[in-house]
């Protein structure tokens, strides 16, 4: 199971304006991640971020994992961190349990091998949309956040037809966490 946990505003910005090191988030978008404040409760919040701990792999775009710092090579618990992106410089290796991987098909293969009977954790758009369009995303838990940010960095920004079924929707404060089987 490849699941892509997200952060989005009503008007589908995963970011804000002039996201870049420094500002990882662009302007307002550390607003998505409120919801975090009530991670470690018992409401819906502390669930959804229970489950994406769980995980056992982690698949993210190059982008994303640059700017998140690398992670200092551990995004959680030491589950392997599987990188994709447009090419490997050998001169640049990734930290900790993390490696990089050109072909989207092998990344997801090796991520569903390392996690076992975990689900494997997405982050990042480019990341999402490279899994979408070779059909080995499975779910979409979107943390949807009532803020209208205006511009900034798109989830799904020209991907196509794709369609999704509402398999699970949790309320809390000031978020709906919403998890989508894709349809095949």
């Amino acid at each position: 199971m490849i699941r892509l946990y997200m952060s989005m505003s009503l008007d589908g910005f995963i970011a804000g304006p002039d996201d870049r090191p420094g500002q990882e988030l662009g302007r307002g978008g550390g607003r998505l991640f409120d919801w975090l404040d009530d991670r470690h409760g018992d409401g819906p919040s502390g669930q959804v971020y229970r489950e994406a701990l769980a995980t056992g792999a982690l698949i993210s775009g190059r982008r994303t994992f640059e700017l998140a710092g690398r992670w200092g090579g551990d995004h959680h618990d030491g589950v392997p961190i599987h990188v994709l992106t447009h090419r490997v410089d050998p001169a640049d290796p990734p930290p900790g349990s993390a490696r990089y991987y050109t072909d989207v098909v092998a990344c997801a293969e090796e991520a569903r091998a390392a996690a076992g009977d975990r689900a494997v954790m997405v982050h990042g758009a480019g990341a999402a949309q490279a899994l979408l369009r070779a059909g080995q995303l499975d779910e979409l838990e979107i943390h949807l956040v009532p803020v209208l940010l205006g511009a900034g960095r798109r989830l799904f920004e020209g991907t196509g037809l794709a369609e999704f079924e509402l398999v699970r929707q949790l309320p809390d404060r000031d978020v709906l966490h919403l998890r989508y089987a894709v349809r095949r």
